[in-house]
């Protein structure tokens, strides 16, 4: 058993939804098993009942405390009386390490351990973009201006967490070469989902799930199976499950193609009670980091069709017939058309399953994000 302290770590992010909140609550169960202390801070005004549920099950876990407070998406006035009472927690939690996930989350982890710094404070301060604002254009003004916010944020990080070798290359080209230090680190999943999900017995063919807004493709899903309906000539079936500002839209455009009978929309879910709806996922993204649903599926032994975007083909294999171009409904209808038509199609388009584990469990992530941790706080 180690004989160094435990540490007391606090999580900032703005949005308890979606990959970020799965990894933060990834890494707050392995490091409580290994007798750390952590908490949470994040906003107050996103999630819903199903995000309700996983804060239920991990409080009991937060010896830190959960905190939350108003953090708005956009950037406006109202951040700095947000940055102004969370600074005004965390100092009283004295954490060992900030680490702060996705743009609002970095910059209040960043400046407030910076604040606590100038304190003669010893505090390690983390940023992990989890894609976030490298997804925006750098020719554009709202690009220019986020990547210049983060070259500057470099001066108040003691190291920079990626989640894919493609958020690492993708930092570099649009911020910079990173003037600080720099992990890449793959996101995992917990041993007990490493296990097939079998199938209900009025399972679907397809399945999609994740948010439902434009940038995560549902649209593209729904064109998809339109076309590869005309294409074969048959009806086919499908699910969309999740929650999001564009829901109503995607509803509508279910109606209007006339697939009210063959594809049904649920609310957000647990992905491994999901994934007993269907046999194939559809991840249509048109813009990822390193998407969990991708990672549970895979663990879960399904079949997966997924857009060549972000860390995707680090995860599948770049050269993985699974891959669609991203926003092409087209390219995505044939894709479906075929796994239907392959009764091997899993086995031929995935990684191997003991390569797999090896790259993207949790206890490996955890422990590597860990030990980075104990160097920047051995620097500090």
């Amino acid at each position: 058993m180690s004989t160094e302290k435990p540490l007391r770590i606090l999580h900032c992010f703005r949005s308890p939804v979606g990959g970020v909140f799965r990894h933060v609550r990834d890494l707050v169960e392995e490091h409580v098993k290994h007798g750390h202390e952590v908490g949470i801070l994040c906003d107050s005004s996103t999630g819903g009942e199903h995000e309700e549920k996983l804060f239920e099950q991990i409080k009991p876990m937060l010896s830190l405390g959960l905190i939350r407070l108003p953090i708005g998406r956009s950037v406006g006035p109202s951040d700095l009386a947000a940055l102004w009472k969370a600074y005004q927690h965390i100092r009283s939690l004295q954490p060992d390490v900030l680490h702060g996930h996705s743009a609002k989350g970095g910059v209040l982890a960043r400046l407030i351990g910076s604040a606590l710094r100038v304190n003669r404070y010893r505090v390690a301060r983390l940023y992990s973009p989890h894609g976030g604002s490298l997804h925006y254009d750098r020719n554009s003004l709202r690009g220019h201006v986020f990547f210049n916010v983060e070259r500057l944020l470099e001066r108040f990080t003691d190291a920079l967490c990626f989640v894919c070798h493609y958020e690492q290359k993708t930092y570099a080209e649009k911020v910079g070469t990173p003037r600080t230090q720099a992990r890449m680190i793959y996101n995992g999943v917990q041993e007990s989902e490493f296990s097939p999900v079998p199938l209900n017995a009025d399972a679907r063919q397809f399945l999609y799930i994740g948010m439902l807004r434009d940038l995560k493709g549902p649209d593209v899903f729904i064109d998809a199976f339109v076309e590869a309906e005309k294409l074969t000539g048959n009806h086919l079936t499908g699910i969309i499950v999740g929650d999001g500002p564009e829901r109503d839209k995607y509803q509508a455009a279910i109606t209007a193609a006339g697939l009210s009978e063959r594809m049904t929309m649920y609310p957000s879910m647990p992905a491994r009670k999901a994934f007993a709806l269907a046999e194939t996922v559809i991840v249509p993204s048109r813009a990822e980091s390193l998407p969990y649903i991708i990672l549970e599926a895979i663990a879960a032994e399904k079949p997966v069709i997924a857009s060549r975007v972000g860390g995707i083909p680090e995860i599948i294999g770049e050269k993985s017939q699974a891959l669609v171009t991203a926003g092409d409904a087209g390219n995505l209808a044939q894709t479906m058309i075929k796994s239907l038509r392959s009764p091997d199609w899993k086995q031929q388009t995935l990684p191997d399953a003991n390569e797999f584990r090896q790259r993207f469990s949790t206890p490996v992530m955890a422990g590597q994000i860990l030990s980075l941790y104990r160097e920047l706080l051995a620097k500090a």
